[in-house]
Order: C-alpha cells, then sequence, then structure tokens
C-alpha cells in the first residue's frame, strides 16, 4: 500500500499520549524515578517503535530484548554491563544498545532520549 505525506508521524504534531510510571520495586537499585514515554509510531506488526523517553534521577537493571537506538537530548546517564564496564552518555551521544544486552542504567542529571526500538519475533 502506498503512503502519503498525510501517513508521516511528526513529533512536533504528534497527539500520542504521555504514560508516567515507576519502575517496578525489583528492578529499582536507587531511588524511584519518575519516567515517561511518548511513543509517536508504532509499526502494524508492533516490532518497531518510536517516541521520547525521560527519566528522573535513579538507577535500574536492564535486560534488552530489543535493539535500541538512543540519541540523548537531555542529561546524564551511566549505563553498565554485568562486568561493570561504564558508558557515561551525555547530551548529543547517539549509540544502540543491542538485544541481550544486560546491566544497570543510572540517570544522574535528569534525561531525555528519542528512542527507536527494533523488537524480532
Amino acid at each position: 500500500m502506498t503512503k502519503l505525506i498525510s501517513d508521516i508521524e511528526s513529533f512536533a504534531t504528534s497527539s500520542a499520549e504521555i504514560d508516567q510510571y515507576h519502575l517496578p520495586d525489583e528492578k529499582r537499585l536507587k531511588g524511584n524515578p519518575l519516567q515517561s514515554v511518548q511513543n509517536h509510531y508504532a509499526s502494524p506488526c508492533a516490532q518497531f517503535n518510536v517516541g521520547i523517553w525521560q527519566s528522573d534521577i535513579g538507577c535500574w537493571n536492564i535486560t534488552y530484548t530489543e535493539h535500541e537506538y538512543c540519541d540523548i537530548l537531555e542529561g546524564t546517564s551511566i549505563i553498565t554491563d554485568v562486568n561493570g564496564t561504564k558508558l557515561t552518555v551525555n547530551v548529543g551521544d547517539k549509540f544502540v544498545i543491542p538485544a541481550g544486552f544486560k546491566g544497570t542504567w543510572e540517570v544522574v542529571a535528569p534525561c531525555k532520549k528519542v528512542y527507536v526500538i527494533f523488537e524480532a519475533q
């Protein structure tokens, strides 16, 4: 099916709802950060999603079943793998977290990112 300009999803004019939440107790390591996600696009197969994620300061366990491209718009976070190796990400950093990654995500200054997620079936 051919798509048109009217099918393009613009973040600026999106009416996507903002979902706010706190992480479950079993994931949290430090703090109780309020997080939000505004999913601007979901593919019909539900394997591909694009949106904006935000989080207050805190630290939690992460286990990725999806591949995620991130573009940090605000703040600073420290991503740590299961071996203790750390990656500090700041405004302007762009990176991909592959499916299978396990570790922690710590927000040290309130963070906002664009995410692009692909989850294989």
